[in-house]
């Protein structure tokens, strides 16, 4: 990959030649890191209070929580590609700054209806629904704007302390939400989540104006068509972006379909007591942060596509504690299964997002993140939906060994014969 006149001119010389000795001191970077924080927040908590006001306040049954939730997803299934082509040709600065202000109108827009008495379920699906897309679509920019931001060498490191970032806003963000909702109740909790999304547009409108220098020279910018094309070319001919796309987008079939049974099944069928579940929840968090702080150091001591095979099948296999939790012992094949999972989950996801942003040419990393995307999100409703409907015909147990079974499988498709030339080594620090 060429350099990027937006990148720090340090290197790793700083802060005991590690990495992160320099990307502390990375003004740029830091501020991705208070935009991550901020933006996990905001999304907690809009996420908890839409939720709870659509079921206690507008009468929401199953069927209306299950689409205020799909409607989050479903944007970014459908437009990831197309958001792809604009992180590659817009100003990047400017489109980020935008979106996130777009946020803090559409989220604050629920307490403003309910303080006019004009709030019902149509309004909730329609904030779901561009929330989601304001979301996904941010999420390809930012993929776009790491590799301008930082140097080769330093990508893994960064998107370690990204996911940490994240991380502390998915900890804290829900019990900030619940706490505010208790208190003064979900329509107006829903100001803190447009806040933290304020907070996150001051953040970016600090990024350096650089930025905003397209990556896609404006004179090579062809239709939109032409434009996805050639970013879906780049992850057909590789061989590790394509079996990356193909076992992620399998493996969260797989996964989807186990997390929507989980509290129905942890409740009703393993009879878990709410602290217990609440531990288990928990467990995840503690098993995030671990593997935040692995990543790094596991990628480079086994290479970093390895680190990817090895990491995706283990996430697969923890998926079995779950219907395993059947047979006894249920409580700790469930802390087992978060623990494992959240751990190897996130080794995983923070080296296949290196891996590809090693790969893709600079002015197509936004449509190579973008179809990456809408692959991975769209197995997620799907497997939840199959789910659903194959528990109520065959019973929890027996789907949920199946979506353990198909997770396993797709995660094992980074095991096929494949030429080691293309999968890229984090460069030594």
């Amino acid at each position: 990959m060429t350099s990027s006149p937006t990148r720090s001119p340090a290197t790793t010389d700083g802060g005991g030649g590690s990495p992160w000795g320099a990307l502390r001191r990375h003004r740029p970077f830091l501020l991705l890191c208070g935009e991550q924080a901020a933006s996990s927040v905001g999304r907690q908590i809009t996420a908890l209070a839409l939720a709870l006001l659509a079921v206690t306040r507008l009468d929401a049954g199953p069927f209306g929580a299950s689409a205020l939730l799909a409607l989050t997803y479903l944007p970014g299934a459908v437009l990831s590609p197309l958001a792809g082509v604009l992180a590659d040709r817009a100003r990047l600065r400017t489109l980020a700054v935008t979106l996130t202000s777009l946020q803090v109108v559409v989220v604050a827009s629920v307490p403003l209806a309910g303080a006019l008495g004009r709030l019902g379920l149509p309004h909730l699906y329609v904030v779901a629904g561009l929330s989601g897309a304001l979301t996904w679509t941010l999420s390809v920019a930012l993929q776009a704007a790491l590799p301008r931001v930082v140097g080769p060498e330093q990508l893994l490191t960064g998107n370690s302390a990204l996911t940490g970032a994240r991380t502390t806003g998915m900890i804290g963000g829900p019990a900030l939400g619940g706490v505010l909702v208790g208190l003064v109740g979900a329509p107006s909790a829903l100001l803190a989540g447009s806040a933290a999304y304020a907070v996150e547009a001051v953040l970016l409108f600090a990024l350096p104006a650089s930025l905003n220098r397209p990556a896609e020279p404006t004179g090579r910018q062809g239709p939109r068509l032409a434009a996805l094309r050639e970013g879906l070319a780049v992850v057909r001919a590789e061989p590790v972006l394509r079996r990356q796309v193909l076992a992620g987008a399998g493996f969260n079939l797989g996964s989807g379909a186990a997390d929507a049974l989980f509290v129905v099944y942890a409740n009703r069928e393993l009879a878990l007591p709410a602290w217990q579940l609440g531990a288990v929840y928990a467990a995840f968090s503690v098993a995030t942060v671990v593997g935040v702080l692995l990543a790094g150091r596991f990628a480079t001591s086994v290479e970093l596509y390895r680190a990817t095979r090895i990491c995706a099948v283990v996430a697969a296999l923890a998926i079995f504690f779950v219907p395993a939790a059947s047979l006894g012992l249920a409580f700790p094949a469930l802390l087992t299964y978060q623990l494992v999972f959240g751990m190897a989950a996130t080794v995983w996801a923070i080296s296949m997002t290196t891996t590809q942003q090693l790969i893709a040419p600079r002015h197509l990393q936004g449509r190579v993140a973008g179809f990456a995307q809408a692959a991975l999100l769209t197995t997620v409703p799907v497997g939840a939906l199959s789910a659903g409907a194959l528990a109520a015909w065959l019973g929890n147990v027996p789907v949920l060994t199946g979506a353990a079974t198909a997770a396993l499988l797709a995660a094992c498709c980074f095991w096929l014969p494949h030429r080691t030339d293309t999968a890229p080594a984090p460069p030594a620090p």
